[in-house]
């Protein structure tokens, strides 16, 4: 086994701890989607679970059920895209990491 062997046995041992960190960070990621000015807000974890969701009163009215749920959509599409974009950021420009393998 020459050095090229070792050297990459190192690389793999480096990109496997790149990815653990990674994965610690996304599992630690929380992001808030609005709309309406803060009327709906939804928290998502890094993995896309919803954490919470915050409709405030004033904009429950019955006769507008589509427009909370265009407000609750709009909110959590937003976060999503956050998260999207802190992922980008989580792998550095590196095409090694393509996605999380997780």
């Amino acid at each position: 086994m020459g050095s090229g062997f070792l050297k990459r046995k190192k690389e793999m041992k480096k990109l496997q701890e790149q990815l653990g960190q990674m994965k610690n960070d996304l599992d630690n990621l929380e992001v808030t989607g609005e709309s309406g000015h803060g009327l709906v807000t939804v928290t998502l974890m890094g993995d896309h679970r919803m954490k919470s969701i915050h409709i405030k009163p004033e904009c429950v009215d019955p006769k507008d059920v589509e427009g909370l749920q265009d407000l609750i959509r709009v909110a959590y599409n937003e976060a999503v895209n956050k998260i999207d974009e802190k992922t980008k950021n989580m792998q550095g420009g590196n095409p090694m990491m393509g996605g999380f393998p997780f």
